[in-house]
C-alpha cells in the first residue's frame, strides 16, 4: 500500500479524533445494539429446545409472517446462559440454506451421478435392503450355542435432529430386528 507521509498523518489524526469521540459519549454501541433488534422487529418469539445434543439448550426462534427468520440462545436458560455451540449457532442457517438437500438422492451402483428420487422409491429400497441383509445374516445362536437373536451386519448411527421420543422408537424398532450396533451422533 503506497501511503504518503502526509496521508499517514491525516489517518493518524482522524483515528485519534475518533478515539476521543468515545470519551465524549459518542459511542456507536447503542446504535449497534439497536441495529441488531431491527432484524427481529415485529417477529414472534418462540422458545424451543436445540436438537443437536443431549444438553437440550433453550433456543429462541423468531418467526415473521410465517417465515423462520432468526434464532439465538436463550439468555434466561441457566445452563448455557444464552450461549450456543457451533451447531446451535448455525441452527437458522442450516434450515434456510440454499445448499440444503430437499429431495432424496440416489446413486446407482457403479454410477457417478446422483438422481433425484421420490420418497416411496427410497423408503422401499431401504426396507428391501434391510430385510435382505437381516434374512441373510440373522444369528439365532452364537458359537457357544446360546440364543442371541441378532444381526451384526446392520448398524445405525442416529442423528442429532431426532428428539428423545424418536430415538426411543428407532432404538426399539432396530432392537426388534436384532440389530446390536447402535450409536448416536450426539455422543460422538
Amino acid at each position: 500500500m503506497g501511503i504518503s507521509r502526509r496521508g499517514f498523518l491525516k489517518l493518524t489524526g482522524a483515528g485519534l479524533a475518533c478515539l476521543g469521540l468515545g470519551d465524549l459519549g459518542l459511542s456507536p454501541r447503542k446504535a449497534m445494539a439497536y441495529a441488531t433488534t431491527l432484524r427481529i422487529a415485529g417477529a414472534k418469539e418462540v422458545q424451543s429446545t436445540c436438537p443437536f445434543c443431549s444438553c437440550g439448550c433453550s433456543i429462541l426462534m423468531f418467526v415473521k409472517e410465517g417465515k423462520f427468520i432468526s434464532s439465538e440462545g436463550d439468555p434466561d436458560y441457566p445452563v448455557s446462559e444464552g450461549a450456543l455451540c457451533a451447531k446451535g449457532a448455525a441452527f437458522h442457517a442450516m434450515h434456510v440454506s440454499n445448499h440444503r438437500v430437499l429431495k432424496p438422492r440416489y446413486r446407482a451402483p457403479g454410477s457417478d451421478k446422483w438422481e433425484e428420487k421420490d420418497w416411496d422409491f427410497v423408503l422401499d429400497r431401504i426396507a428391501h435392503r434391510v430385510k435382505e441383509t437381516r434374512d441373510r445374516d440373522f444369528m439365532e445362536k452364537n458359537a457357544k450355542g446360546e440364543t442371541v437373536n441378532r444381526v451384526e451386519t446392520l448398524f445405525q448411527l442416529g442423528t442429532s435432529q431426532m428428539d428423545n421420543e424418536e430415538c426411543a422408537v428407532s432404538h426399539q424398532m432396530l432392537r426388534s430386528l436384532g440389530v446390536v450396533h447402535l450409536d448416536h451422533q450426539a455422543r460422538i
